[in-house]
């Protein structure tokens, strides 16, 4: 049995189906798997705020290399294809407000910027 925490969007989805259906806490938690204290939160979060989902997405820092800011390392490295890590994000920094260490530049071009 799966906790709350774990349900994929869903299973959320079919925990509040059988519950609108008109099946009771209990005969929801037989025929899905799951404990009544998890059919109930869930229905619960539905019923009063409308969450239908996880919101693991919004969780943890926010990127400080936004897709504008992507499009302009890519730029960046155009413009110099033999440049050092350190010269692209010292070049990055110097028109935005907010720096960015060697290695979130190291990061966000390894991982979003085809080279």
């Amino acid at each position: 049995m799966g906790k709350k925490g774990d349900l994929s969007n869903f299973e959320h989805g079919m925990v509040i189906g059988a519950r609108r259906a008109g099946l009771s806490i209990s005969q929801s938690a037989q025929l899905l798997g799951f404990s009544r204290t998890t059919i109930s939160r869930v229905y619960k979060q539905w019923c009063e705020k409308g969450k239908t989902s996880r919101m693991r997405q919004s969780c943890g820092r926010k990127c400080l290399v936004d897709a504008r800011g992507q499009r302009r390392m890519g730029r960046l490295i155009q413009a110099d294809r033999r440049a050092t890590l350190t010269e692209i994000t010292t070049r990055y920094n110097r028109g935005m407000q907010q720096s960015i260490f060697e290695a979130t530049a190291c990061t966000t071009l390894t991982m979003s910027i085809p080279l």
